[in-house]
């Protein structure tokens, strides 16, 4: 972790009363690599929430939609998940509000959700690399998909510029 990172991260834990850190950037960044990890090592310690909008996307063409979510997923007490394989939604997913929150995923950061939060970041890395990873990751699945859910994105980055709201842009 960097060390703009870490600072910026013991800012958050010290200054907010329910940390909420939101994670964005193009499938493939390493946006759920780096949520993960940072919940491992939230200052403090404690239980930490994190929240992949794969997990509640409602198929391949909800990028708009899991976006549109997160402001409820940030105040809210849970969220009804996506049964992909099934194409319908799933089980409810319980959230404590008093406990911090990361959400990650392609959409996280909106001008919506980046009010209710206290600290955005934006992965950057090159669509090349991105591709390679997700289809490392996903393969074929995803393969079939990657243009329709790169023209999602696109429009997601005009409409909502991610990159602008971030406090902090990451190369990982």
């Amino acid at each position: 972790m960097s060390a703009g990172l870490a600072a910026a991260l013991e800012r958050l834990v010290e200054t907010d009363t329910r940390p909420v850190l939101l994670i964005d950037g193009g499938a493939g960044s390493g946006k759920t690599t780096l949520a993960e990890s940072l919940a491992a090592s939230w200052p403090g310690g404690g239980p930490v929430q994190v929240v992949g909008l794969d997990e509640l996307y409602p198929g391949w063409g909800g990028l708009s939609a899991g976006s549109d979510a997160v402001p409820t997923l940030i105040t809210g007490t849970g969220f009804r998940t996506w049964e992909w394989a099934a194409g319908r939604p799933g089980a409810w997913r319980s959230l404590d509000p008093t406990e911090p929150l990361v959400v990650e995923g392609c959409g996280a950061l909106t001008p919506a959700s980046r009010a209710l939060a206290g600290l955005a970041l934006w992965l950057e890395v090159d669509q090349a690399t991105r591709r390679r990873r997700a289809l490392a990751r996903d393969g074929a699945v995803f393969a079939a998909h990657w243009d329709d859910w790169a023209a999602q994105e696109a429009v997601h980055w005009l409409t909502d510029h991610p990159r602008d709201l971030a406090d902090l842009v990451l190369h990982p």
